[in-house]
């Protein structure tokens, strides 16, 4: 994989000085276009051997271009903040918005790298991290993401002698510490480890591309050339409005009428004295898992969805009642805003993950592509259908990292949800909770049942299953809801 990067390509210097100005220009007429058109953003990977010359190019290109527009990120041991939440979790915060260039050192691939190199990792558990920033990044693109994989690359005897050469320089002799010479000790297992890695994650979407790091000039215009046709041959696309089609495989009929919402008994009992009585047992246990010295190495995140006058609001409301004020964070979903339409879909969620001892809950949530979004066309289908496995890896995520993802679907009836939109209208203190689109939606009630149910069925798995609350009762359905979260509660803890 590296063969034709060890040939030694070289650029002699009047060449490199004639090709530099105009290839600035066309950088920097791209870069702009880009922040014009404001359709998609750049993640740039930087990756490869010690003494290849990444941060020294890296550098080039804030010189080449407008470096107000460029967002680079080094990232080395993650801070304690970092830890306590999914390993991405600080790659996604880094992500650039649409219309930006995001360069990234020490990405997902440096740990991977390092620790199998070292013999930290067993080969299964490096396939299985490769296997999920294979998944990641094939989210990133499909959500318009323009991703550049850069491995600068050195033999051997190359990486030698330019740890050599940077020590014998005093101007740069910093550069070059214990560290690197011991890692250049492990060159052999570094490039075994390497080439394994890039030949995985190399695909169509978001192929690798080798930089020979030998020479400085050859490096220099093969990364501008690399990254000004990358950027020219999504813009010219983009321009012109092509558009890559997209379709999805048909979800299966509903043959015989019956699914999982209108199979519940959606009008439970439970008498106002028992609903005291438990209310008052249930936020007490609640109270106790969330103050435990267990609950401090997990989380706890909590996904509220259901029909418009469900009862979302006041079970939420009980679950708080029983929590610190400073431990928890209600997160209300409306529409995205501008800066969260510039990203991807699930990056407005991602920045809001609760550390360890913490709570997070979401009224509505990152459900919403294959809910709202699915059902009023804001979204392709091929977009809602892949959306499906992107959430249950982002759900995955957030249990390995000791979180506890509890998921409520509340369900009413039409006639109590009619009932309950009447009486809303009714009392001045209820009017700010029922809308025009709140109507709108009961005549599509029949296409949200559908998606409801595809959703359950494709993302209700064994780590964070759906739990579907009968909310005709209001009060049987927060008994149920606060009974839930201290039952998976009391099960992560044990």
């Amino acid at each position: 994989m590296f063969e034709s990067a060890e040939l030694g390509h070289a650029t002699p210097k009047a060449e490199y000085d004639k090709a530099v100005p105009a290839l600035r220009a066309k950088l920097l007429d791209a870069q702009f276009d880009l922040l014009d058109l404001k359709r998609f953003a750049v993640v740039v990977l930087i990756n490869g051997i010690d003494g290849a010359g990444k941060g020294e190019t890296v550098n080039l290109l804030n010189e080449w271009m407008d470096p107000r527009h460029i967002e680079a990120w080094a990232f080395d041991a993650p801070s304690s903040e970092e830890a306590e939440r999914p390993f991405m979790w600080r790659f996604w915060r880094a992500l650039p918005p649409k219309g930006k260039i995001g360069v990234l050192f020490g990405n997902w691939y440096s740990e991977a790298i390092h620790a199998r190199a070292h013999g930290d990792w067993k080969r299964a558990r490096l396939e299985e991290h490769l296997d999920g920033i294979q998944r990641f990044e094939a989210m990133l693109v499909h959500e318009g993401v323009l991703l550049v994989k850069l491995w600068f690359h050195l033999s051997k005897a190359g990486q030698k002698a330019r740890l050599k050469a940077l020590e014998k320089n005093p101007k740069t002799r910093w550069r070059v510490t214990e560290r690197d010479w011991k890692y250049y000790a492990l060159y052999d297992r570094y490039r075994e480890t390497a080439e394994h890695v890039l030949r995985h994650t190399s695909t169509g979407e978001a192929p690798w591309l080798i930089v020979d790091g030998s020479d400085e000039r050859f490096r220099s215009l093969f990364v501008g050339r690399t990254l000004l046709d990358a950027l020219r041959k999504r813009l010219d696309a983009e321009q012109r409005g092509w558009a890559v089609r997209q379709s999805a495989a048909p979800l299966p009929p509903l043959l015989d009428g019956r699914n999982l919402l209108n199979s519940l008994v959606l009008d439970q009992p439970l008498g106002k004295k028992e609903y005291g009585e438990l209310l008052e047992e249930y936020q007490g246990r609640l109270a106790l898992l969330c103050r435990s010295a267990a609950f401090r190495k997990h989380s706890l995140v909590l996904v509220f969805e259901g029909a418009d006058a469900a009862g979302k609001g006041g079970a939420i409301r009980r679950v708080t009642a029983a929590l610190d004020a400073r431990q928890f964070r209600v997160h209300p979903v409306a529409a995205p805003t501008e800066e969260e339409r510039a990203q991807p879909y699930l990056w407005r969620f991602w920045r809001n993950l609760p550390r360890q001892g913490k709570v997070a809950v979401f009224d509505r949530s990152w459900y919403g592509r294959v809910l709202v979004e699915r059902v009023e066309g804001f979204c392709s289908e091929a977009d809602w259908m892949r959306a499906y496995a992107e959430i249950n890896d982002f759900e995955d995520q957030l249990i390995e990292a000791g979180a506890v993802v509890v998921k409520f679907w509340l369900a009413i009836s039409a006639d109590e949800q009619l009932a309950r939109f009447k009486e809303r209208e009714a009392e001045p203190h209820k009017r700010f909770k029922i809308t025009a689109e709140d109507w709108r939606n009961r005549e599509k009630a029949d296409d949200y049942a559908k998606a409801v149910c595809d959703m359950v069925d494709r993302t209700s798995t064994e780590r964070a299953p759906w739990t579907l609350v009968e909310a005709d009762n209001k009060l049987y359905a927060r008994i149920k809801i606060l009974r839930t979260v201290c039952e998976r509660l009391e099960a992560a803890l044990s």
